[in-house]
């Protein structure tokens, strides 16, 4: 779905008895342009015949990880080699179910795309999917198998020290694994992939893909996987140093921000929002639209979950055909969000509270 048939279907949404020329008018295009993009709509089943009926239960699809989360956090500096005092909690993790998780929070109708092992971590994950909303009938058990374990040692000021992760469950994520659920991808309003995919896998999902696709890199070592498939990408959400990796530029200021969003939009990728920490979020697109948004002020709790938060937000956004500079603008204060809470996924997190963390900081 391009960007224009995605407004569209949304003010159909709100209004499904809007005629042609009230939408071309909204959209400041002619009749016959508007007429064109809703014929396409309804080859694409996006809109089933006269009257606008649309189809129901949109929905977000998430290609990604499940992982029981195991983190610690030293209550002063932390000493290399040696024992720190600290807390040590254990919560459900990995960076697509993160991302799930806070589209539910947010509203969205949300499916995972995933494997699980035969374990009691596997039995906390589907009681917590049940409790959120969360659907997860489209994954699979792999018999014998270990659920996606990450261990994290956090500093005592919030940042991540040190993480280790065991993910071989993965594997079994093949490109077969994707071709059966091929079909209820594909009929997605948004699917958000990540790369704990094995690359051959992540590869076939992003060549056979026909739904809008955002990708998050997830970390330094595994954002290289994206750079033969970023043309197939409708958005990426890289941080910096992932940005660098993928685009060759140095980020040190702003021009270096829209020097890096520049390169990687020549691969055809169309839209791009780089996080910059505390810096805030440079975020552009093939039409020429640029955002800065800065960081707003929070005091930070737990700086893990953030990009999975401002993640879900972007995606949120992206699925409703937000514009760039409002999607930026909420992806961000649903980072800053996130950071406030001990847990990864903060619990209040809500369109209601980003806005109210935006606000704040713009008074």
């Amino acid at each position: 779905m391009t960007q224009r048939e995605r407004q569209l279907l949304e003010w159909i949404r709100e209004n499904p008895m809007i005629s042609q020329q009230e939408l071309a008018e909204k959209a400041g295009i002619t009749r016959s342009s508007a007429a064109v993009h809703i014929s396409s709509l309804m080859k694409k089943g996006y809109i089933a015949g006269r009257g606008y009926l649309l189809r129901t239960d949109p929905y977000i699809v998430v290609v990604g990880g499940v992982n029981m989360d195991i983190g610690a956090v030293s209550h002063a500096p932390l000493v290399a080699r040696d024992s720190n005092p600290g807390r040590v909690t254990t919560s459900l993790g990995g960076v697509g179910r993160n991302i799930a998780h806070n589209l539910c929070l947010l509203g969205e109708q949300v499916s995972m795309v995933t494997v699980l092992g035969q374990d009691s971590f596997a039995q906390s994950v589907r009681e917590n999917a049940a409790a959120i909303g969360l659907d997860l009938t489209h994954s699979a058990v792999i018999p014998d198998g270990r659920t996606g374990t990450y261990l994290f040692i956090d500093d005592s000021d919030g940042d991540m020290a040190l993480a280790v992760n065991d993910m071989a469950i993965y594997d079994h994520m093949t490109p077969d694994f994707l071709r059966q659920r091929l079909d209820y991808i594909n009929h997605a309003d948004l699917v958000v992939v990540e790369t704990n995919l094995p690359e051959p896998s992540l590869h076939w999902l992003c060549e056979h893909c026909t739904a809008p696709l955002l990708a998050d890199p997830v970390s330094t070592i595994k954002a290289p996987k994206l750079k033969p498939v970023l043309g197939r990408l409708t958005a990426l959400k890289p941080n910096r140093i992932e940005a660098e990796l993928l685009s060759g530029v140095t980020i040190r200021t702003d021009a270096d921000a829209a020097r890096a969003a520049e390169k990687l939009l020549e691969t055809g990728l169309r839209q791009v929002y780089i996080s910059l920490g505390s810096d805030g979020l440079y975020a552009a697109d093939r039409e020429g639209h640029t955002a800065r948004v800065a960081c707003p002020k929070v005091q930070v709790a737990n700086a893990t979950g953030g990009g999975d938060a401002a993640a879900a937000a972007l995606a949120a956004c992206i699925a409703h055909g937000k514009p760039l500079t409002e999607a930026a603008r909420l992806a961000m204060g649903a980072g800053a969000l996130a950071c406030t809470a001990s847990e990864t996924i903060h619990p209040g997190m809500s369109w209601e509270n980003i806005r109210y963390i935006l606000d704040k900081e713009e008074l």
